[in-house]
């Protein structure tokens, strides 16, 4: 392989990277080492205009980062060196596959309609769970090191803060069905595990999978008693059961369906805050990116 290693400068470096591999016609493969933040900005720029896996340049990772999800997601060891020599071993063999990702996109109608289309390539969340992603980036913006305990510390005070925890402000709507309303808290999953506490998977919709649409999980109440139990219910949750129970909805396969919020609420993908929002609109893309497994 001719190889050509280039070091990210500044924030959205990655993508531009990624968009000038996408013009290219001398690119066949994108290595991209970094954490699940970097790995999204390489996909969008990959796919600044749109899903083209056939003619677009495959994308290897090697897992950078504290959480690594979308590369552990892949059947990737976590340990960089291992990783690699698993990426190497796939090239020379011509292991690979086409995997299907999220994308978010500004609601008609809304004032979030202008709001630029993003993909995401494990799960995204509005309402609680970015509330929590938007506290740790304040705390790494202040030199702290991103770490499964600071996640649980910022989660706990967000719970504490949570002015919606009994009556939540989200509806979830989606062609010919009821919508789903008074939701406080929406995970939105593209593959399973949702994310990893060390080494133990979390599941918050087990059936996610990169050859399905997008799953959702969502809670309607988050009071001392609903926490203890969906809480627990997280940290013992299976490839077979995730959070279940009368303030739960589990949604599975959707390929498209939007977000409203009564007031505007923290939007999150790949673990990368990206401010507030009172409406997305979410698509399932099957076949979208090509890998290298």
């Amino acid at each position: 392989m001719k190889l050509e290693a280039v070091t990210t400068e500044y924030r959205g470096h990655a993508r531009d990277l990624g968009r000038q591999a996408a013009q290219s016609e001398d690119v066949d493969l994108v290595v991209a080492l970094g954490g699940d933040g970097t790995i999204n900005e390489v996909v969008n720029g990959l796919l600044h205009a749109g899903p083209d896996p056939e003619h677009l340049p495959g994308l290897a990772v090697v897992p950078g980062g504290s959480t690594n999800v979308f590369a552990r997601a892949l059947g990737l060891p976590n340990d960089p060196v291992e990783a690699t020599g698993a990426l190497l071993d796939a090239l020379r063999e011509g292991r690979e596959r086409t995997v299907g990702l999220g994308l978010t996109s500004g609601t008609p109608g809304t004032e979030d309609e202008a709001v630029p289309s993003r993909w995401f390539t494990f799960n995204a969340g509005l309402g609680f769970d970015a509330g929590v992603v938007g506290r740790v980036e304040q705390h790494r913006e202040r030199g702290r090191k991103s770490t499964h305990a600071l996640y649980l510390r910022q989660a706990m005070r967000q719970l504490l803060g949570e002015p919606h925890r009994r009556h939540g402000s989200i509806t979830l709507e989606r062609p010919d069905a009821d919508p789903v309303t008074d939701l406080v808290l929406s995970i939105i999953c593209n593959t399973a595990p949702w994310t990893y506490l060390g080494n133990r998977p979390v599941y918050a919709s087990p059936k996610a999978s990169f050859d399905t649409g997008l799953d959702v999980l969502g809670l309607s109440r988050l009071s001392t008693a609903a926490v203890a139990r969906y809480g627990t219910q997280l940290l013992t949750s299976s490839p077979q059961r995730g959070p279940h129970g009368r303030h739960a909805v589990s949604l599975h396969d959707l390929t498209q369906f939007t977000l409203h919020s009564k007031v505007p609420l923290p939007l999150q993908m790949d673990g990368d805050h990206l401010g507030l929002r009172t409406s997305v609109t979410f698509t399932g893309v099957r076949r979208a990116l090509r890998v290298i497994v």
